[in-house]
């Protein structure tokens, strides 16, 4: 293990004899725990954190206790309030298109988008597309040989997380509407974040629902995409948008392969918008600026799938189309975007499933899908 080559001692609460000493006497855990040690699924046991910081206050040596998990643990009042000031926190994401195909970083992608570098050219079309969003980014599912086989370790994570992790983070009072709740989410990931539509299946009121859907965003499994406005508009709708984290698990979720995606387009138009939005979010990870992700959509039903901010200053705008033509009008929401943005807009495309990068008038260019991991 690359941790143990760092001189960390690895230890695990998924281990029942680790889990019920660190219950038992969480001080006395701490206080043995190996001078550098890497303590995962944090989040099972949160009566750690307040002897953790003592750790950490008699040794403030970086890096030396790390804690990882798959929840966001700094949503857990008691890590929260023990461990502020004391941590670095590092999401790791499912890999991104670059990382899987092991390409050598070129300008990347977001530099490319910056600075409007979309000169014409033609790329080959790929036919595997629609199987990359069917498999998303999960290295353990990845590293099964077949369809079946991902969709099995995608299925098994989904039942871990909801059944296991959200017990111990929360007391949640009905544990078996969260599998399906979680696949209503599926169904509208890329779509306007709607919590009645979404609650109305169940017995339960909207706020519960709320309560279960943040919790879902606590374990990685869905985010919510906030929209763009600027103070002085009026006419931006301020309503979110849901995207599911990973694209293999909205299928595993939702039961379709890349036969059934590829007959329902409506569907398969919002996993690679989803697609799309996590490629470029993960690409932003190892950035050297900061980027804030968002969504445009106004009165007039104009709106921009992707909008993405760089830095507090500039702003490019991503619109996702799962089709190998474009037309002008679909360039429509972009302008719009480029008009409330006035000089801060540096470039808008259109993405789409073609081989040709086209320009499409002033900042906006036609530009092929795999242009994500190729540039």
């Amino acid at each position: 293990m690359a941790a143990e080559r760092h001189g960390h001692t690895y230890l695990t609460l998924d281990d029942e004899n680790v889990l019920q000493a660190a219950r038992e006497d969480p001080v006395g855990f701490c206080k043995n725990l190996p001078k550098k040690v890497i303590l995962d699924e944090i989040q099972r046991i949160p009566e750690l954190f307040t002897s953790i910081k003592a750790a950490v206050d008699r040794d403030r040596q970086s890096g030396r206790i790390i804690l990882t998990g798959s929840a966001n643990v700094m949503l857990l009042p008691k890590l929260s309030d023990s461990l502020a000031g004391r941590m670095e926190v590092i999401r790791l994401s499912p890999l991104a298109q670059v990382e899987i195909e092991n390409i050598a970083p070129g300008k990347g992608f977001l530099d490319a988008l910056f600075e409007s570098c979309f000169s014409f050219s033609s790329v080959p079309q790929e036919d595997v597309l629609l199987e990359r969003v069917i498999r998303g980014g999960f290295p353990a599912a990845l590293r099964r040989a077949t369809s079946q086989r991902r969709r099995e370790w995608q299925t098994q994570y989904i039942d871990a997380l909801t059944q296991r992790d959200l017990r111990d983070l929360s007391r949640i009072r009905s544990l078996q509407t969260v599998p399906k709740l979680l696949e209503l989410a599926a169904g509208q990931t890329a779509r306007l974040f709607n919590v009645s539509e979404l609650a109305s299946p169940f017995e339960i009121s909207r706020p519960t629902i709320q309560e279960y859907l943040a919790l879902l965003e606590s374990i990685f499994l869905i985010e919510v995409l906030p929209p763009w406005h600027n103070n002085r508009l009026s006419r931006l709708i301020k309503t979110p948008k849901l995207h599911l984290a990973d694209t293999g698990l909205a299928a595993a979720l939702l039961g379709v392969d890349s036969s059934a995606l590829n007959q329902d387009r409506a569907l398969y138009g919002q996993l690679l918008e989803t697609f799309v939005y996590q490629e470029i979010r993960r690409q932003s990870t190892w950035s050297e600026y900061n980027h804030r992700f968002y969504h445009y959509r106004d009165k007039d039903q104009m709106e921009v799938d992707v909008v993405i901010e760089r830095a507090g200053t500039s702003i490019c705008g991503v619109e996702v189309k799962a089709s190998s033509t474009v037309r002008a009008n679909d360039f429509n929401g972009l302008k719009r975007l480029k008009e409330a943005t006035g000089s801060r807009f540096r470039c808008g495309i259109v993405l789409y499933d073609g081989e040709d990068t086209l320009p499409f008038g002033d900042q906006l260019s036609a530009v092929p899908i795999n242009a994500l991991w190729r540039i």
